[in-house]
């Protein structure tokens, strides 16, 4: 089951930033133009929808780079 979590948390990456799945490791907020505030948004409504699960407004905010998000998905039983 781990393997489709991580599968499905780099798909929404790949797709809500246009980045190929060698990027994502180091990927962070800004670090490219599509992961501006509007980009966070929909990646985060993407993880949502796809986990089934809702974001606290400080794990939103929080959530600033691709391997920090791994960590904030703990808290909601996602472990990737």
């Amino acid at each position: 089951m781990k393997n489709k979590l991580i599968d499905k948390y780099d798909k929404i990456f790949m797709k809500s930033f246009k980045v190929k799945k060698e990027k994502l490791k180091k990927l962070k907020y800004e670090s490219v133009p599509q992961w501006d505030s509007v980009g966070h948004m929909s990646m985060i409504g993407l993880l949502e929808e796809v986990f089934n699960i809702t974001l606290e407004m400080d794990d939103i905010i929080d959530f600033s780079s691709y391997e920090y998000g791994k960590k904030i998905l703990k808290k909601y039983k996602i472990k990737i």
